[in-house]
């Protein structure tokens, strides 16, 4: 039996099966995505997903879906599956699925009668192309294959329309054609690992529905152009392989290549397992740098996320030198000490408050796992800059104030990892002086006290009085002596006293400003109002201003998303303060919040946690179906784990 496998009864049920999403990613940057019986229920779906350098290397649909048709006694059983208006299924090819096995590749058996046909895809680790392999199981007659492309050649972030201007010639080559429906876009080159005959039937479908777009309040109608279809004889035993490719391909290699992709792949058969297959999707190797994806499908490389997720993604599974690619390809866009918010070919944005800090802390967990490595002789004047620039407010809107906290405000935007906004404004802006930023800030301040001692005399003489400053000043601007836990933010003397789970970065610092028994104090008082099995709600809902659900359109997501909904990334330092505070007697608490996660892998994206989750019970999966922190903070709990064992 799979760890990850769906049978007869489940995948005809598709209310079941169209919320279950796969999504594989390489390191060229594209990805393949659908949902688990190969119906394509947003606009991001796609087989062939690819970045275009040429387009400022935004990601485009370039083969939307495939259908399979089987053809026996001139009879023929389309296998596809599409959504037009009014619930209305065309083919239904869904009744023809059997089982789905997703230990390596997307495994789905249909049965037509006397033949049952297995179809396996695969993205390439390493090129712009995607692997489909039919294997005709059994059979009693002779068997036709016929396999229908549907073409999209669109910004994933759009919709394609029928239209005058695309150009429906074609190129042959070998074992297929080439079709380019743009003259800004790369030629498709679409091959069979044997002879076929391709049938030119040029024709666009009209309407099909994304569903999930619909909910979201998106423009959720397509129509997708076909150019004819590929048929060749199958025979009983036989596999064909399809590539969808943005180069030629030799053909005969393909039945090859897929067995060398798939021999590549680890096994999804446990929840670490799943993770660790999950935390290679993230990476992305360009040409001068190497980046984390921050999640699918529609994130880019965000300088937050990428320090919050390394130590997961790459520590914990064991690979330091990745670590430091992408460590160096952020230092490499500093600017003002400050990381680049979101990445965009143009202008950056640099306004993530927390960012730098961030990056101070992942540095500290990168020494932690190599003692031997001189983490002040290579990123000390990186740490310098980001340290000197936050006292000195280079930046312009943040600043250290006399009693050594971070004061950081910008009209109209939240600066914070809460940086949700709604008609224009951010829906938890949080000003002034905010609880986790300053607890980042006197781990970063020790820290690079600590690395300059004997190393760097004026840095470690200008600085090594200030952590006692800041120290003093956090307990005293931040904790609530009635409350028994930490205010959210402070300004111009006014305290956010709202339940966050903020404060659990507090509390998880190798240098931490507060003392054990407030750690106790916090930690109760986060398990009693915002532990749920998916992660931390973001307000308690205690709070009038809470709101449980995450539904609806951009607006009403907004803002409900971070005014109580669940986000698992804060788990790893909800579990690191129970580890550190109760030891061994914590340990017990910890593995029940990981060993929860197995049922969460089957549910919504396959194999990975989604963003967030409602923050009412069922504690529904949302937003997008794979975040990098949250897989991230699962490897990291499970590092913990494995530690104390």
């Amino acid at each position: 039996m799979s760890y990850l496998k769906f049978d007869k009864s489940e995948l005809v049920n598709l209310e079941y099966s169209l919320s279950r999403e796969l999504i594989r990613s390489n390191r060229a940057g594209s990805y393949a995505s659908t949902t688990i019986i190969g119906c394509n229920t947003r606009k991001y779906h796609g087989l062939l997903v690819c970045p275009l350098e040429e387009m400022e290397g935004e990601h485009h649909v370039l083969l939307s879906t495939l259908d399979a048709t089987i053809v026996q006694h001139q009879k023929e059983f389309n296998l596809g599956i599409h959504k037009y208006e009014g619930d209305h299924y065309s083919p239904r090819g869904h009744k023809y699925v059997r089982e789905f096995d997703v230990t390596k590749a997307s495994y789905l058996v249909y049965r037509v009668g006397g033949v049952i046909l297995s179809r396996e895809i695969l993205l390439a680790s390493k090129a712009e192309q995607v692997l489909l392999r039919y294997t005709l199981l059994d059979a009693h007659s002779d068997t036709l294959l016929r396999l229908r492309p549907f073409l999209a050649f669109r910004n994933f972030h759009a919709l394609s329309k029928a239209n005058l201007n695309v150009n429906t010639k074609y190129t042959e080559v070998k074992n297929g054609i080439m079709s380019r429906l743009y003259e800004n876009h790369p030629g498709l080159y679409m091959q069979c690992s044997q002879p076929v005959e391709f049938i030119p039937v040029p024709d666009w479908y009209y309407n099909i529905e994304y569903m999930e777009e619909q909910k979201r309040g998106y423009e959720y109608k397509e129509d997708l152009y076909v150019p004819g279809y590929f048929e060749m004889p199958i025979k009983k035993g036989e596999s064909i392989v399809f590539s969808a490719s943005t180069s030629e391909v030799e053909p005969g290699g393909l039945k090859k290549k897929f067995s060398a992709e798939l021999n590549q792949r680890i096994p999804k058969d446990s929840l670490k397992n799943c993770l660790l297959n999950a935390a290679q999707q993230f990476i992305v190797y360009k040409k001068d740098s190497t980046d984390i994806i921050a999640g699918f499908h529609w994130f880019g490389t965000w300088g937050r996320d990428t320090f919050m997720a390394l130590p997961g993604l790459t520590l914990s599974t064991g690979n330091l030198p990745l670590a430091l690619e992408v460590i160096d390809s952020m230092v490499a866009r500093m600017q003002h000490g400050l990381f680049p918010n979101a990445l965009f070919k143009g202008e950056s944005t640099y306004n993530a408050v927390d960012a730098p800090l961030w990056f101070v802390w992942a540095l500290q967990q990168y020494a932690g796992h190599d003692p031997e490595f001189d983490v002040w002789k290579k990123y000390g004047h990186a740490i310098k800059s980001v340290l000197e620039n936050y006292r000195e407010g280079s930046a312009g809107f943040i600043r250290m104030e006399e009693n050594g906290l971070i004061h950081a405000a910008l009209e109209g935007i939240a600066l914070t990892w809460m940086d949700a906004s709604a008609d224009g404004q951010a829906v938890t802006p949080r000003p002034g002086k905010v609880v986790e930023v300053n607890a980042l800030w006197y781990n970063a301040v020790c820290q690079a006290v600590e690395w300059s001692k004997g190393r760097d005399t004026k840095f470690f003489k200008a600085w090594q009085a200030l952590p006692d400053l800041i120290r003093g000043s956090f307990i005293e601007q931040f904790w609530s002596e009635e409350k028994a836990y930490l205010a959210d933010y402070v300004n111009d003397g006014f305290r956010d006293l709202s339940v966050r789970p903020n404060q659990v970065v507090a509390v998880s610092m190798d240098y931490s400003p507060i003392t054990l028994e407030m750690k106790k104090s916090i930690l109760d008082v986060v398990e009693s109002e915002l532990l749920t099995p998916r992660g931390l709600r973001t307000l308690s809902p205690k709070n009038e201003a809470y709101k449980g659900v995450y539904e609806g359109n951009h607006e009403k997501r907004n803002r409900a998303c971070h005014q109580g909904n669940v986000w698992p990334w804060l788990l790893e330092h909800y579990a690191k303060g129970v580890l550190d505070v109760h030891k061994k007697t914590g340990q017990n608490q910890v593995k029940i919040i990981f060993d929860g996660f197995e049922e969460d892998v089957a549910e919504r994206g396959i194999g990975t946690l989604s963003e967030l989750y409602d923050g009412n019970p069922p504690h529904m999966a949302r937003g997008a179906i794979s975040k990098a922190t949250g897989v991230a903070a699962l490897l990291r709990i499970n590092q913990m784990i494995e530690g104390f064992n």
